[in-house]
């Protein structure tokens, strides 16, 4: 079994925001896959299940996105090498996604977590949100797309959908080069 992990937080007021991409995807996946709903209160999300995949958006908010995470991990032994995590990227312009394995968690909360509780050999869909033009990084985060962006939100979203998907089955590095990071798809 594997396990896809969209990052986000809970709750319609932070629904749209830059900071919940992964929950995003996610939602596309479960829709695509017609997956069903399995949660139980100790895994700390919403859990759903197609044929091959689990599919998780942790309820715990950001900061603590590994408790669930690890919930489910355990649960079903599932070893944190069969886990993709998408999330949000600062450091990326948005519009590019890029993918690695392991790594530090660059200062993402989400991430810091999850290295926590589960060590961080997962494989990551890092979508790029771009930095903000203030130095607010936590403003920018937790608000809405822009209109620019909302007008490639969906291209953005059904790409991610399908490099997460394709990291179930290919190698990291054929993925790689079946969807070229080098610019945004928005372009």
């Amino acid at each position: 079994m594997k396990l896809i992990v969209g990052l986000g937080n809970p709750t319609d007021k932070y629904k749209f925001n830059r900071h919940n991409i992964g929950f995003m995807v996610v939602d596309k996946l479960i829709n695509d896959l017609k997956a069903h709903d399995i949660s139980k209160s100790s895994f700390k999300g919403e859990l759903y299940k197609s044929p091959k995949t689990l599919l998780l958006k942790p309820t715990t908010f950001m900061n603590l996105s590994g408790e669930s995470v690890q919930a489910v991990c355990n649960y079903y032994k599932i070893d944190i090498e069969d886990v993709v995590v998408i999330h949000d990227e600062l450091d990326i312009e948005f519009g590019r996604i890029k993918l690695k394995r392991g790594g530090s968690s660059g200062g993402h909360n989400g991430l810091k977590s999850i290295d926590t509780h589960c060590q961080n050999d997962y494989l990551r869909v890092r979508v790029g949100i771009g930095k903000p033009k203030e130095k607010d990084v936590v403003a920018h985060v937790l608000s809405d797309f822009n209109k620019e962006e909302s007008a490639c939100l969906d291209k953005l979203i059904e790409t991610s959908a399908k490099i997460s998907l394709s990291l179930l089955t290919d190698d990291l590095k054929v993925v790689q080069n079946s969807f070229p990071s080098k610019k945004s798809i928005c372009s």
